[in-house]
């Protein structure tokens, strides 16, 4: 590693040295002048003195000058030495490099909050580094999966000896390996905007409980084909103002967890009310729940909490839902428990 040589600093300094012999030849000239001015005395003597003190003078400016030195070097070139070196490692993208707190005279000082902010710096990043590597290894791996099967399944039609329904069986696997492939992509670059931009919603009243029921009514198909029964409890004129697109990014993802965590038969329940100047959405259902560490990890990109649905997501609609309701201002709980089922809250600024 190459060291910048010019933080470097020797304890002697002309610059240093000259200041110091100016300013107490000025100083010491003064007083004596002072000092002389109401005395009777023999220049000639006063003569040999000043020799003597000039001597004194520039002994002094030395001694001061190693004493500034040996300050400066122990309590600002150590840390910034340090400082540097560290920013180097970290430049370098060695992200798990600490620099020591330095406590010079000052308990306090700005070199010290330097340091802190640096170590917090350096660990977001370590943090964001982390994200990095995972998300990178969790897309691959997600992104192989429906490949793999569409390259397999591909590779079986080409065979002559094949059936017509088998033939028509293998590319309805094809065909939804595909839209499993595309909704990855979709999610991904959905997630990368609402993550890496600014974004500023397209702020409208429009009434919420309506919303819901678009949604519900979309996905008809997927309650009937699981059979699952559907309760509904909207508060009428529930009106907010947020961005429409946005928060149907949420209901969407929610409704269609609850749909395939919960079995054949089972029950969904969505409600709508107002509670002051907040709007709460609670959607629950009857699916199998899931444990307080996996609830504590469900909003994280990639993760998935039940492997044996693993097949039909990609861990990515929650990541999602977490960052919709992070930029309407809003707020979400989960409330679950292992085989019983779980519920989501959501709570909504309603101006």
């Amino acid at each position: 590693m190459k060291r910048n040589k010019k933080s470097v600093r020797n304890i002697f300094s002309i610059k240093s040295y000259i200041f110091y012999f100016l300013l107490l030849a000025f100083v010491i000239t003064c007083c004596f002048l002072l000092f002389l001015s109401h005395l009777n005395v023999d220049y000639g003597s006063v003569e040999k003195s000043a020799k003597l003190t000039f001597i004194n003078i520039l002994f002094i400016s030395l001694v001061f000058t190693l004493l500034d030195g040996i300050y400066r070097k122990i309590t600002v070139e150590r840390p910034l030495r340090s400082i540097l070196e560290a920013t180097e490692k970290l430049t370098s993208g060695n992200f798990s490099v600490r620099i020591r707190p330095f406590h010079g005279f000052d308990s306090n000082s700005a070199l010290d909050t330097i340091i802190e902010n640096f170590n917090k710096m350096a660990e977001e990043l370590s943090g964001v580094e982390t994200l990095r590597n995972d998300f990178i290894s969790n897309v691959s791996h997600e992104i192989k999966t429906p490949l793999a099967v569409i390259k397999n399944y591909a590779d079986m039609l080409k065979r002559s000896d094949i059936t017509e329904e088998e033939r028509i069986e293998y590319a309805g696997i094809i065909e939804q390996s595909s839209a499993r492939l595309s909704n990855l992509i979709t999610n991904i670059l959905k997630l990368n905007k609402l993550e890496n931009q600014q974004i500023f919603p397209d702020v409208k009243e429009f009434d919420l409980g309506n919303q819901l029921c678009e949604c519900i009514l979309n996905m008809e198909e997927l309650f009937e084909r699981k059979n699952l029964e559907l309760d509904t409890d909207i508060e009428e004129g529930v009106k907010i103002k947020s961005d429409e697109e946005l928060l149907s990014i949420v209901w969407n993802n929610i409704l269609s967890n609850a749909i395939k965590f919960t079995d054949e038969g089972g029950l969904i329940t969505v409600s709508l009310r107002k509670n002051d100047d907040r709007a709460e959405v609670d959607i629950s259902d009857t699916g199998c729940g899931m444990s307080p560490d996996v609830g504590r990890r469900i909003f994280e990109k990639f993760y998935q909490g039940d492997e044996s649905h693993s097949g039909e997501g990609n861990g990515l609609g929650l990541a999602l839902v977490k960052r919709v309701i992070d930029i309407t201002g809003g707020e979400i709980f989960v409330e679950s428990e292992r085989g019983k089922g779980s519920k989501f809250i959501i709570k909504l600024p309603a101006g």
